[in-house]
């Protein structure tokens, strides 16, 4: 299995950026920890990150034929994206939203998700852990 770990705006900033919200790791520690985990079941992992939505459309878009999943932390994005929203419903390959804190026990604003409803499920709240779940969604669904 081929899944596609994208990261949107000022997730590059892991671990300096409020540790209080988002713990100390940095997104590249993350990765790192990710992709040993997901070799041990024999899935491959391609990360990117960006802050520009341009660019992380075109990697959704990119991401048909090429992988079997999308897990995606929009960041920001999430509350305010109708053109990431309608990215994922165009393309076949399913995709799973993934936060790192809770979003739901932060601002109001942070509640909704403009993604959610064409995504294959979304996970919030468990930290890095919150990919690891959305990996073993995807095993799931084999």
């Amino acid at each position: 299995m081929k899944l596609l770990v994208l990261n949107g705006p000022n997730l590059n900033m892991l671990g300096k950026r409020e540790p209080e919200i988002y713990g100390n790791q940095s997104l590249e520690e993350i990765n790192v920890d990710l992709a040993h985990y997901a070799a041990e079941k024999g899935i491959d992992l391609t990360f990117a990150q960006s802050n520009h939505e341009g660019a992380l459309i075109d990697q959704l878009q990119e991401a048909v034929g090429q992988f079997d999943g999308v897990i995606f932390n929009p960041g920001g994005y999430t509350h305010t994206s109708v053109a990431l929203r309608d990215a994922i419903s165009s393309i076949p390959v399913p995709v799973i939203e993934v936060h790192l804190s809770n979003v739901f026990a932060r601002e109001d604003f942070r509640h909704f998700s403009y993604l959610s409803g064409v995504c294959l499920g979304k996970i919030t709240g468990f930290g890095e852990n919150s990919y690891k779940l959305a990996i073993e969604a995807f095993e799931l669904r084999k």
